[in-house]
């Protein structure tokens, strides 16, 4: 599934990485816990979170993942922002709560893992 399809389908804003909207994934992950996904997350293309700080650009960075989806109306810092921008990774933002948004992603084909 590209990136412009996941923004389509959560109705998400594209703050950063429009450049990499017709980049494919595969997978994709939600979770608040940074953790979790350093611990169970293998070949995501996605993080889904709730959580606004630093740590999720890092924990994306960490694992290769070319997506992140802000659920619940948050908001990245511009900090945040510019941290995406450097290492290449799209951040969008939805209304969504994180179930809602998950269940969409996985109802329209796009794979998960253990996370």
């Amino acid at each position: 599934m590209k990136i412009r399809e996941i923004a389509s389908l959560l109705g998400a804003d594209v703050l950063c990485g429009e450049a990499l909207l017709d980049e494919e994934v595969q997978s994709a992950c939600g979770s608040d816990m940074m953790s979790d996904v350093l611990a169970y997350v293998k070949d995501q293309g996605v993080l889904v979170t709730g959580l606004v700080n630093p740590q999720v650009i890092r924990t994306a960075m960490m694992m290769d993942m070319r997506c992140v989806v802000f659920v619940r109306s948050k908001r990245p810092t511009p900090e945040m922002l510019e941290l995406a921008r450097e290492h290449h990774i799209a951040v969008l933002a939805s209304g969504s709560r994180m179930y809602e948004a998950c269940g969409k992603l996985y109802a329209s084909g796009l794979g998960n893992e253990a996370c």
